[in-house]
């Protein structure tokens, strides 16, 4: 299994976005800095996350990117979608009604979801707030 590199810029990308002071918004270039990617390449992760919602795009001079106010819950899983789109990630090529070997697999990539949208973005933000605030402890020599 895996996720294309899209997805994991993505999931980054929002984590900068969440972490903005309320009402401020962050470029494309800037987003892209933090990222070490091309601005063109993630304008079309942006415009994706955009699409689906998650994120609002203001225009003009002091615009950019901002998380979208009806999005204050967002999953691992609503980013995932918005990337790679809802698609199963196993099908059966034998084509037959009833296979097992695709009921397992089924079963794994539901409860694989089911973990991905319990995972909120804004718990992890928060995870990382409090590990930024902790102070470097310096070990003894």
């Amino acid at each position: 299994m895996k996720y294309s590199n899209a997805t994991n810029y993505a999931l980054h990308t929002m984590v900068h976005i969440m972490r903005l002071p309320e009402g401020n918004t962050i470029g494309v270039q800037e987003l892209a800095e933090k990222q070490k990617l091309s601005p063109t390449y993630l304008s079309k992760i942006l415009t994706k996350l955009t699409k689906a919602g998650l994120i609002e795009s203001t225009p003009g001079v002091k615009g950019g990117y901002t998380l979208s106010r009806f999005q204050k819950d967002v999953s691992f899983l609503d980013v995932i979608n918005a990337i790679e789109g809802d698609t199963n990630l196993f099908n059966c090529s034998l084509h037959h009604e009833g296979c097992q070997i695709e009921k397992v697999m089924r079963d794994a990539e539901e409860n694989m979801k089911e973990e991905l949208a319990n995972q909120l973005l804004s718990g992890l933000v928060e995870r990382i707030e409090e590990q930024h605030s902790k102070p470097i402890s310096k070990e003894a020599d």
